[in-house]
C-alpha cells in the first residue's frame, strides 16, 4: 500500500480562508488563545504520526488479524507500539475537559486529526476512537469522584472506551434488549447479559477498557423508556484511582468480518459484572446518545479518511499507468501509450472522487466547528443556533459521508482495473474496510430516517428552514451563488412537500428518506463548493473540482426530487411475502 500524505494544506485552507474559524477563536474567551499557527502546528504533528507510524501497519493488521485465544484479545502486531504512541502523543485528549487532563482544543482541531488517523489506520483507531465519546459521556453525567478517577488515565489513552449496545435480538430496537442489572446495597449494580459486535471491548493495549453498557433494571418500564446505562471497567477502580479486581466479564469470540481485520469485534459475557449508574434511571439513552452522535460524526470521518487515501492512491497510479491511446492526446505524446489519466472516464472518475473528498472534508470540518459553537460562543442565541445545526446535520454527515466514501473507494479501485482487485494495492482493503461504515452506529436508512422524522417532522421544518437561511446569509460571492440559492429554495419546497404528504401517514417520508437525506447533503455540499471556489485558492484549483461539481454531479438533484414527488405507492403496494 502506498504511503498516507496527510491532507494539511487543504484542512488549514478550509480553516483560514474558507470558514475563517481563528475569527471565533479571537471572540470567544475559551479559545482566545489558539490561532492558526498553533492549528498548522498540531495538524502537522498529527499527520506527521499519522503517515510515518500509523500507516506502515495498516496493510500487515489486515492480512494479520486480530487473535482471540481464551478470552483474551490481541491486537495485530506493531499496534501496541503504534498505539503507545497515540497515548505520548496526547492525540486521545484533544478537545478533553482541561479540569481533568484534557487539552481543551477546538473539537475542529481533533476532527482535523482524526480524519488523518482513519486515513492512515482505521482499524488501528478504532481502538482508540470510542474512548473520546466515552470521556464526554462520563464528563456530562457522572459525579465529579467518578471524572476525576476516569477521565484523566482515558484522555491519556491508558484506559480506553467502548460502547455496548447491541444484542442478538435488539440491534436498531434496543427496547427489545434483555441485559439485565441488579442493584446492590453499596450502590453499585450486577450487570448480567450478552452484547455482540463491541468495537475495542476486549484488547491488548490499553490497563483498562471502560465500558458503557445499555441494561434494565428491575422495574423499567417496557421499551426504549425502560433503558438505563452503566459504566462497567474491566478492572475495578479504586477509591484513589488505582486497578482492583478484574471484573466479571469477557469476550467470547471475535468475530470474522469483511474488513477491519485489524479490529477486534468481540461477544461479551456480563455475568454479573460490577457497573455504576450513569445518568437516572430509566433514561440511559440520552447519555448513550451524547456517546453515539459523537461516534456517528467520527464514523462519517472514518469514511472521508478511506475516501482520501483511496483518491491518493488511485492519482499516483492514474498518472503513471499507460494503457492505449487517449482520445485528444497531450501534445508531447511520442509513446506508444498514454498514461491512463488521459482518458475521459478515468478523469470523471477521479473528479467524483474529488469533488466528494473535498467536499466531505469541508462539511465534516463545518459541522465540529458548529459543536465548538454550540459550546463555546459568547452569544447565547449562537449557541441555540449551532446546537440545531448539529442535531440536523449529524445524521447527514455519519450517512451522506459515508455513502460517498463507499462510492468514492470503489471508483478508486476501478481506476486500477485488474490490479485494485487483488491484494497486493491495498486499495481493495480500502473499499473492504470501508463497507462498515455505512453500516455500523445505526445504519444509513435509519440516519435518513433520524433525519426526517426527528429532525424535520418534530420541528416543523424550522431546523431545515433555520439552516437553509444561515447558507444564504453566508453564501459568498462565489461563481455559483444563484445556482445555490435555487437549489436552496429546491431543498426547502422539498421539505415543505414532505411534511405536507405526512400530516396523516409516516409512510410517505419513511419510504422518502434515503433519497431526502441524499438531496440535502448535494445541496449542502454545492453551498460549500460555491464557498471553497470563492474563497483564496492559489495552490488547491478549487475551481476545476467546483465546475465538475456544478456542472455534473448536481444535476441529480431534481431527479431526487422527482422520485419524492412520484410518492412511495410502488415501494408499499407489493406485499411481504412477494418479497
Amino acid at each position: 500500500m502506498l504511503p498516507y500524505r496527510p491532507p494539511v494544506e487543504d484542512t488549514m485552507f478550509l480553516l483560514k480562508d474558507v470558514f475563517k474559524i481563528h475569527e471565533d477563536w479571537a471572540r470567544w474567551s475559551k479559545f482566545n488563545e489558539v490561532d492558526l499557527d498553533l492549528a498548522q502546528a498540531i495538524l502537522e504533528q498529527g499527520g506527521k504520526f499519522a503517515a510515518e507510524v500509523m500507516g506502515p501497519v495498516s496493510q500487515t493488521a489486515d492480512q494479520e488479524g486480530a487473535k482471540w485465544h481464551d478470552n483474551e484479545v490481541y491486537a495485530p502486531s506493531g499496534y501496541k507500539e503504534a498505539f503507545d504512541g497515540v497515548v505520548a502523543g496526547g492525540w486521545l485528549s484533544l478537545n478533553g475537559n482541561p479540569e481533568y487532563g484534557g487539552q481543551g482544543l477546538p473539537a475542529v482541531l481533533s476532527i482535523g486529526v482524526e480524519e488523518y488517523f482513519w486515513g492512515a489506520n482505521t482499524t488501528l483507531w478504532l481502538y482508540a476512537s470510542l474512548t473520546v465519546g466515552a470521556a464526554h459521556c462520563i464528563d456530562v453525567f457522572c459525579d465529579e469522584t467518578t471524572k476525576a478517577n476516569y477521565l484523566p488515565p482515558m484522555y491519556e489513552g491508558k484506559w480506553t472506551g467502548a460502547m455496548a449496545l447491541t444484542e442478538a435480538h435488539a440491534g436498531t430496537d434496543l427496547g427489545l434488549l434483555r441485559t439485565k442489572a441488579t442493584p446492590v446495597d453499596d450502590g453499585s449494580y450486577r450487570i448480567k447479559g450478552t452484547k455482540i459486535f463491541i468495537t475495542s471491548g476486549e484488547h491488548d493495549l490499553a490497563e483498562n477498557i471502560i465500558h458503557l453498557v445499555l441494561a434494565k433494571l428491575p422495574d423499567a418500564p417496557v421499551g426504549s423508556k425502560g433503558i438505563s446505562l452503566f459504566f462497567v471497567p474491566k478492572f475495578l477502580v479504586n477509591d484513589d484511582g488505582t486497578l482492583g479486581a478484574r471484573n466479571s466479564f469477557f469476550s467470547a469470540s471475535i468475530e470474522e468480518k469483511m474488513g477491519i481485520h485489524g479490529s477486534a469485534t468481540s461477544t461479551i459475557v456480563y455475568d454479573d459484572a460490577i457497573g455504576y449508574l450513569v445518568g437516572a434511571p430509566h433514561h440511559g439513552l440520552a447519555g448513550m446518545f451524547v456517546m453515539m452522535n459523537a461516534a456517528r460524526l467520527s464514523v462519517g470521518i472514518q469514511g472521508l479518511g478511506a475516501a482520501e487515501r483511496a483518491y491518493q492512491m488511485a492519482s499516483d497510479y492514474v498518472k503513471e499507468r499507460r494503457q492505449g491511446k487517449a482520445v485528444q492526446r497531450p501534445p508531447d505524446s511520442d509513446t506508444e501509450a498514454d498514461p491512463i489519466i488521459e482518458h475521459p472516464d478515468v478523469r470523471r472518475l477521479m473528479l467524483i472522487q474529488r469533488a466528494f473528498t473535498e467536499g466531505g472534508r469541508a462539511f465534516a470540518l463545518f459541522v465540529a466547528h458548529q459543536i465548538d459553537r454550540s459550546r463555546f460562543a459568547e452569544a447565547p442565541e449562537d449557541q441555540v443556533q449551532a446546537t440545531k445545526f448539529v442535531e440536523l446535520l449529524t445524521p447527514i454527515a455519519k450517512a451522506f459521508l459515508t455513502d460517498r466514501a463507499m462510492d468514492s473507494t470503489i471508483h478508486a479501485q476501478q481506476c486500477f482495473g485488474g490490479h485494485g482487485y487483488i491484494r497486493e494495492t491495498g486499495i481493495e482493503q480500502l473499499v473492504r474496510d470501508t463497507r462498515i461504515t455505512q453500516i455500523y452506529e445505526g445504519t444509513n436508512g435509519v440516519q435518513a430516517w433520524d433525519l426526517v422524522r426527528r429532525k424535520v417532522l418534530l420541528n416543523g421544518g424550522e431546523y431545515v428552514a433555520e439552516f437553509a437561511e444561515y447558507m444564504r446569509t453566508n453564501n459568498t460571492e462565489g461563481p455559483y451563488k444563484e445556482v445555490v440559492e435555487g437549489y436552496i429554495n429546491e431543498w426547502l419546497d422539498c421539505t415543505k412537500l414532505i411534511m405536507e404528504r405526512s400530516s396523516n401517514t409516516l409512510e410517505f417520508a419513511a419510504g422518502n428518506a434515503a433519497d431526502y437525506l441524499e438531496l440535502s447533503g448535494l445541496v449542502i455540499y454545492a453551498w460549500l463548493w460555491n464557498q471553497m471556489s470563492g474563497a483564496n485558492d492559489e495552490h488547491l484549483n478549487k475551481k476545476y473540482t467546483a465546475e465538475f461539481y456544478f456542472d455534473r454531479v448536481l444535476p441529480k438533484i431534481p431527479s431526487l426530487f422527482a422520485a419524492i414527488q412520484n410518492g412511495t405507492d410502488s415501494i408499499q403496494t407489493p406485499e411481504s411475502a412477494w418479497f
